[in-house]
């Protein structure tokens, strides 16, 4: 690949991820999930998440043919999946239920931690920043010119992607800071329905693709 070529394929590469990950539109997202949490824990679960993302990414980047020939897993199949635990924590978001994601408790500082610790992972982490699409693109981009040289910048974009969600992420206090106490509360439950409906497309992205793989000849 030309380095003109490389270069606009590295703008296609990085577009294409700004819009998949968002990181501007899951930053009220973030605020309403970690509002409860102090400062440092914060900041930790915003590094566990996108250290997380970027590690599902890189792994799929590299390996993400085999990886769902060798399970038999389908991209739909992974939208499914995805959705349902992602419509799980929009609809606990939007009821606003005193669950571990809000314990308050001077006792149960050590289970937040726990909770703060797996936050992190799912679903922030995974199926929210790497989630379906993003694998999705991800492997279409490596797919695109199969080269060592290619699925390495791939993976470099997503790294700065990742490192411009952490830093909004981590600025989030700051943000929630100026909302009122109030606000923050509405905030979190519209952001519960939009997670909600954010799952709910993905499970029908899911099952249009499980038909279109049905569907096909032979």
């Amino acid at each position: 690949m030309k380095i003109h070529d490389l270069y606009l394929h590295g703008i296609t590469v990085f577009m294409g991820f700004f819009a998949m990950l968002n990181p501007v539109g899951n930053l009220p997202i973030f605020i309403g999930m970690v509002q409860d949490f102090d400062k440092k824990t914060q900041n930790r679960v915003a590094l566990r998440a996108t250290t997380t993302a970027f590690i599902i990414i890189a792994i799929f980047s590299f390996f993400g043919h085999v990886i769902f020939r060798m399970f038999g897993i389908t991209v739909p199949a992974f939208q499914i999946a995805g959705g349902i635990i992602v419509f799980i924590i929009g609809f606990q978001m939007l009821n606003a239920k005193e669950n571990a994601l809000h314990a308050q408790s001077v006792e149960e500082k050590e289970q937040m931690k726990q909770v703060a610790h797996d936050m992190a992972i799912t679903p922030l982490g995974i199926p929210l920043l790497a989630g379906p699409g993003t694998i999705s693109t991800a492997m279409n981009f490596v797919g695109a010119e199969k080269s060592m040289k290619n699925v390495v910048m791939v993976v470099a974009i997503f790294g700065i992607m990742c490192f411009i969600t952490y830093i909004l992420f981590v600025s989030s206090r700051i943000i929630a800071s100026k909302i009122n106490p109030g606000m923050l509360k509405v905030v979190s439950r519209i952001m519960g329905l939009i997670l909600a409906v954010i799952a709910v497309q993905m499970m029908i992205n899911g099952i249009e693709g499980t038909v279109d793989i049905f569907n096909q000849p032979g």
